[in-house]
C-alpha cells in the first residue's frame, strides 16, 4: 500500500483495507421518488431528500459491517455517464443504448464545447463524509470513459474530445480535493476496449490528475484486461481497481509474471447472482491475492454492481466479505508472529 502517501493526507487504514466500487441498491422509498419525480409529481428538493437519506442508510450499513474507506452509494444518480453529462455544458440527450444485460442508459451526445459550470459531486460528498468519521472516496466518472459512451459531434476526433473531458473534470476534482476528499476514485470501464487507445486514456488522466494531493483509485469494470497489461502499470493511479472474481483471479497470474507497481483493490465477491458467495470461498481467493501480490499492496472489495442486487443480498455479501477479510487478516497476524519468533 502506498501508505506513505496516505500517511501524508492524514489516512490511516489496516492491513487488507475493506471497500466498495460505489454503487448500492436504491431504497424502495428513493425508487418511488425518482419515479413521481420523472413523472413530474415530486419537486426536486423533494427528490433530494429522499436520496439524502438512502445515502445516510448506506453510510450506517458500511459502518456497522465494518468497511474501512466508504462510499456515498450513488443515491442521487443513476447512470454514471449521463449523469456527469447532464452536469456538463456542451451535452445533448440521446437515445437508451443497452449497457450490458438489460442495462440501458441514454448514451450522450458532445454537440458543443464541453465546460464545468459547478461542483456536480462536492455537496454529496460532503453530506456524506459529514455522517461519518471515516474517510469517503470521491467518485468520478473518467475522461475517457465520459468520451467513449457518448457520440462526439463537436469535435473533430476522439482525442480531442478526450483531452478537453479531461480539463474540465479536473476542475471538478480540484473542487472536491479543496472540499477535503483525500481519496478518489475515477471509474473508467472502457479502458481495454480499444487497447491501441490506452495511451490516449493515460494521457487523460495525467491532465486530470497530475499535481493535486489526494490518494487516486482508477477502475475499471469491463474488457480483456490482459490485452492492456502491463501498460496499465503507466496510469498516473496509486490504486488500480479491478473487477476479476469472475475470473477466479486468474488475471493475478499475469500479474505475477509482469511484477505489479500499484495498489490493487481486488473485487472478491461477484455481484451479478442472487447467491451470496461463502465465506471460506472469499477467504480463498484473497489467500490466492496475497500470495501473488504482497498483502500491503491489497485492497478488498466486491466486484461492481451491488446496485443490482436487493438491499438485503448486498448487505449479505459484504457482511461474507468483511468476515473472510478478518479471516485472512488474522492468519496474516499468527504467521508474521509466529515468524517473527523463530
Amino acid at each position: 500500500m502506498s501508505r506513505a502517501k496516505l500517511a501524508r493526507l492524514d489516512v490511516t487504514l489496516p492491513l487488507l483495507p475493506l471497500t466498495t466500487c460505489g454503487s448500492f441498491p436504491k431504497t424502495a422509498a428513493l425508487m418511488h421518488a425518482r419515479a413521481a419525480f420523472a413523472r413530474g409529481e415530486l419537486a426536486a428538493e423533494e427528490l433530494d431528500d429522499e436520496a439524502r437519506r438512502a445515502t445516510e442508510y448506506w453510510i450506517r450499513v458500511q459502518e456497522r459491517l465494518g468497511l474501512d474507506v466508504l462510499v456515498d452509494g450513488e443515491m442521487y444518480r443513476g447512470d454514471m455517464v449521463t449523469y456527469f453529462a447532464e452536469h456538463l455544458h456542451g451535452f445533448a440527450a440521446g437515445g437508451l443504448v443497452r449497457a450490458y444485460g438489460n442495462r440501458y442508459y441514454r448514451k450522450p451526445i458532445i454537440v458543443d464545447e464541453v465546460r464545468w459550470t459547478a461542483p456536480i459531486t462536492v455537496a454529496w460528498w460532503r453530506f456524506a463524509q459529514s455522517l461519518t468519521k471515516r474517510p469517503v472516496k470521491g467518485m468520478l466518472t473518467g475522461p475517457y470513459t465520459l468520451m467513449d459512451w457518448s457520440f462526439v459531434e463537436h469535435y473533430a476526433d476522439r482525442r480531442d474530445a478526450c483531452l478537453a473531458l479531461a480539463a474540465e473534470i479536473r476542475r471538478e476534482l480540484e473542487a472536491l480535493v479543496e472540499a477535503g476528499a483525500r481519496i478518489v476514485q475515477i471509474d473508467e470501464p472502457a479502458l481495454s476496449v480499444r487497447p491501441e487507445e490506452l495511451p490516449l486514456a493515460t494521457e487523460a488522466l495525467h491532465v486530470l490528475t497530475d499535481g493535486l494531493p489526494a490518494y487516486f483509485v482508477i477502475h475499471a469494470c469491463y474488457g480483456a484486461f490482459e490485452t492492456i497489461y502491463p501498460g496499465v502499470l503507466q496510469l498516473p493511479a496509486d490504486n488500480l481497481d479491478l473487477a476479476i472474481s469472475h475470473s477466479s483471479l486468474d488475471l493475478l497470474e499475469i500479474f505475477a509474471r509482469d511484477p505489479f507497481t500499484k495498489d490493487m483493490s481486488v473485487g472478491v465477491i461477484d455481484v451479478h447472482s442472487h447467491h451470496t458467495t461463502l465465506r471460506s470461498e472469499i477467504a480463498a481467493r484473497i489467500r490466492r491475492a496475497a500470495r501473488l501480490l504482497a498483502p500491503e499492496l491489497l485492497w478488498i472489495g466486491p466486484d461492481c454492481g451491488l446496485k443490482t442486487r436487493t438491499l438485503e443480498e448486498a448487505e449479505e455479501k459484504l457482511a461474507e466479505m468483511v468476515a473472510a477479510t478478518h479471516d485472512v487478516r488474522r492468519e496474516l497476524a499468527e504467521s508474521r508472529g509466529n515468524e517473527a519468533a523463530r
